[in-house]
């Protein structure tokens, strides 16, 4: 029996078919892709919480913790009802466009057979929304009021960084297509911006009880200073889901591309990131030979780099890395002799090293081509972008910083921050079995009588 001669119809629809399953298992590998950078950032929070915690007197570190669990939960929903529309909506600026798509009830924000990549970018945008609120996080830990805390958190971390980003990472951003921006690895959009946001609240937040005597800055030594190193580790395990999270994953023959279209891998960021880590470290201990500060490096020498991961040689990578480790300590000194307690170092590692890793890129990388006809890399670019992005933390830190003060909601009392905060507001005990017996609830009034 001879058999049937296949037309080529049935070819064709043979063909069609295999390519529509290939097309779907290349968006489900992005999906998986990013849904695992985004499960993975969650180690930052998890650091974060232990680093913070640790670095606090014991009579203030569930207090500690407590503000980076509440940072995660505020700042996702926040991000989900306006921070994915302000991403879209400014690229141009501060007038928004008309992006109905990213609203909130729109078809695409929810469960959607039709639409693969909404979701899981909006969850990596939210974490990245989440680490600003955690840099702020720890700046201010042992003084803040938690309710202050969560406004300020939501701010930086729903509609601060975001906006920035919206300006220098959105295809229509206008430092991009009007300065040819270049931050593949977000040390502006997101370390800058928290930063300097950090550094307007500090201004307005005042300093730890004893930390300056007759000017002269005391230390407040952590409670724990192996929890706050394991802490930090933990952040730089998550860094790897964050910048997997800033790297696009792309259908058909594209392969991988930065957030401006322009090729890259996985490998290039594997090197630069390993090396700046390595420098970063190098760095701050030969500054300092302090635990912290060493460990603290690793942050600083990965966000050093982050701006330009694709475009570094890893040996430039560590030496700029290793110069950054030296500068952030140096940094941190000077504003500590202003008379800024900035708690952990966050401004001297998040926003002076990512302002000035912004900056890096168009001294080192001058004269790259961008593609889409947006202009070349710059110095001049983007030095102005990096001002831009302290601009867009500052400003907004300071004035809602200054109002909640204004309106005494900013700080907790004297007696609260005698007692710590963790008595008043937290109503438990850290280590139970070796603290004087937990207040109970009924007693906190006496205790605040004079407050």
């Amino acid at each position: 029996m001879a058999l049937e001669t296949p037309t080529l119809e049935s070819l064709q629809a043979a063909l069609d078919a295999q390519q529509a399953v290939f097309a779907m298992h290349q968006s489900m590998n992005m999906e998986v892709f990013y849904w695992w950078c985004t499960a993975i950032m969650l180690m930052i929070h998890a650091g974060f919480l232990a680093y913070e915690m640790g670095a606090s007197r014991s009579k203030n570190a569930l207090a500690a913790g407590i503000k980076n669990i509440l940072a995660l939960a505020t700042i996702i929903p926040a991000f989900y009802l306006f921070g994915w529309w302000i991403y879209n909506a400014f690229p141009g600026g501060l007038l928004p466009a008309s992006v109905p798509e990213a609203l909130p009830w729109s078809d695409s924000m929810g469960p959607n057979i039709s639409d693969m990549e909404t979701g899981i970018f909006w969850g990596a945008f939210a974490l990245f929304g989440a680490t600003t609120g955690s840099i702020l996080s720890g700046a201010v830990i042992e003084r803040i009021r938690v309710s202050a805390f969560l406004i300020l958190t939501i701010t930086v971390g729903s509609v601060a960084w975001i906006l920035a980003g919206a300006w220098g990472w959105h295809p229509d951003g206008w430092l991009l297509t009007q300065l040819g921006y270049h931050d593949v690895g977000a040390s502006g959009v997101v370390h800058a911006v928290a930063g300097f946001f950090t550094l307007g609240v500090l201004i307005n937040l005042g300093a730890r009880k004893g930390k300056f005597i007759n000017g002269v800055a005391q230390t407040i030594a952590p409670h724990s200073l192996p929890m706050t190193l394991i802490g930090l580790m933990m952040i730089i395990f998550g860094f790897f889901g964050f910048l997997g999270g800033c790297i696009i994953f792309n259908g058909g023959d594209i392969g991988w591309t930065t957030i401006y279209n322009t090729p890259t891998n996985l490998s290039a960021f594997a090197f630069n990131t390993l090396m700046g880590f390595s420098g970063g470290v190098i760095g701050c201990y030969v500054a300092t030979r302090d635990p912290f500060w060493t460990m603290s490096g690793g942050l600083v020498g990965i966000i050093s780099v982050a701006a330009g991961l694709d475009l570094y040689d890893p040996a430039l990578a560590f030496m700029i890395a290793t110069c950054m480790g030296v500068l952030a300590v140096k940094f941190a000194k000077i504003l500590e002799n202003k008379g800024i307690d900035d708690a952990v170092g966050a401004v001297a590692v998040h926003g002076f090293t990512g302002f000035v890793a912004v900056i890096l890129v168009g001294v080192f990388a001058g004269g790259t081509p961008n593609v889409d006809g947006n202009p070349a890399i710059s110095i001049q670019g983007q030095s102005i972008a990096a001002i831009v992005m302290a601009l867009v933390g500052f400003i907004p830190g300071y004035a809602i910083s200054l109002l909640l003060k204004k309106l005494s909601m900013l700080r907790v009392p004297d007696a609260v921050e005698d007692l710590g905060i963790d008595e008043v507001e937290i109503l438990a005990k850290p280590y139970p079995e070796t603290s004087v017996p937990a207040t109970r609830p009924s007693e906190v009034p006496n205790k605040l009588a004079n407050v």
